[in-house]
């Protein structure tokens, strides 16, 4: 009987054994199981939170417009007979342009230039005259009214004649010419526009606020379409002196020295006019803020310390944001400089989500953005 107790007690203590050893065994595959269910790393880019200086400045739509520019015409009506331009040419003040058919005209002049020289030829011989008391002081008088009315009417015949003439009021580059030869042109009728390019104005309105804060002489930037890596610099030279009753803005004007002359008359501009002074901010990309109903936050990549996870890792924490600038957004706190922020791929994250940092495709960081079509 005490063989059977022993070797009973010894089958049962194996099945126990086993038991255990299933228990062990079954509870290390589902570890290792799970551990490979476990998330991979998530790809994602980063930057460093770094300070920057940012001017505050108030940013303005305005048009360029020469400081002399007209379209140019006739105050006679008549028909083209020579034209002397080029479009597009460089002309000085006082180039003749154009002429109109003036023969009759010419001839007028001359005919009455001949009536005024009959007049002041009977003048001088009545006055030659009255010294031997052979004619009256009342016929010199009104020899001498005859003479100075037909001088007049010289005078007026001869405006008529250069009014047939088209000169440049001021030096400038003429535009398209929009008349030919042998047109008649009413008064008034546009010959060819003509701008004065060296120096250009800029008119734009601001708000009445920012009158305190803008004053003449000061700095502005201008950029235009036509030249998007280019901006010009200009200053303030007048403000209108009312503020428009309906928008509560102000018209302001700038002057801008053209010496290449790649600004024109009409160019749209973006103005910028810089007010107080610089004031320096931990700046990020906009693409690194989670904005959220309960605030905003930025995801940090650390490096692990839990058992299982080397490398990085994603911790979210949340920021408050300042003013935006372009492609920029300051941080007012919640990170601390050189921190290492999650610029794109934040979707896919949680705290505790291994990162892969891939940066060949860098993240929009522009203060000064321009459309992706120029």
């Amino acid at each position: 009987m005490l063989k059977r107790m022993i070797i009973m007690l010894c089958a049962i203590g194996v099945v126990f054994a086993a038991l255990a050893w299933f228990v062990n065994f079954r509870a290390g595959m589902i570890s290792q199981v799970m551990a490979s269910l476990a998330d991979p790393p998530q790809t994602v880019s980063t930057t460093a939170a770094q300070m920057s200086d940012w001017q505050s400045s108030i940013t303005a739509i305005g048009t360029f417009r020469a400081v002399n520019g007209a379209d140019l015409s006739l105050q006679q009506p008549g028909i083209v007979d020579t034209i002397h331009f080029e479009s597009g040419k460089d002309v000085a003040a006082g180039d003749a342009l154009l002429d109109l058919r003036k023969e009759d005209d010419v001839a007028k002049l001359q005919s009455l230039q001949a009536t005024a020289d009959g007049y002041g030829i009977t003048l001088r011989r009545d006055q030659g005259q009255l010294k031997i008391n052979a004619v009256s002081q009342a016929t010199v008088d009104s020899d001498a009214v005859n003479e100075r009315n037909a001088l007049a009417l010289v005078a007026q015949q001869k405006a008529l004649v250069d009014q047939k003439t088209l000169r440049a009021p001021f030096s400038g580059r003429l535009g398209v010419r929009q008349v030919d030869v042998g047109q008649y042109l009413t008064a008034g009728t546009t010959i060819v526009t003509l701008q004065a390019l060296d120096r250009l104005f800029v008119d734009f309105t601001l708000p009445q606020q920012a009158i305190d804060q803008v004053k003449v002489g000061q700095d502005v930037v201008a950029r235009v379409d036509a030249f998007p890596d280019r901006s010009f610099k200009g200053t303030v030279q007048a403000f209108n002196s009312k503020v428009d009753q309906t928008s509560r803005n102000v018209q302001v004007r700038a002057l801008f020295d053209n010496a290449d002359r790649r600004l024109l008359p009409g160019m749209f501009a973006r103005i910028d006019v810089n007010v107080g002074r610089p004031t320096s901010y931990l700046t990020l990309p906009q693409t690194a803020i989670v904005y959220n109903t309960y605030g905003e936050s930025v995801f940090l990549a650390i490096k692990s310390d839990a058992p299982g996870k080397q490398g990085l890792v994603a911790r979210q924490t949340f920021v408050k944001t300042g003013p935006t600038r372009g492609d920029q957004v300051a941080v007012l706190s919640g990170i601390d400089k050189g921190a290492t922020v999650v610029t794109a791929g934040q979707i896919k994250l949680r705290n505790g989500t291994l990162l892969k940092v891939d940066n060949s495709v860098p993240v929009s960081n522009d203060p000064n953005p321009l459309p992706a079509d120029q």
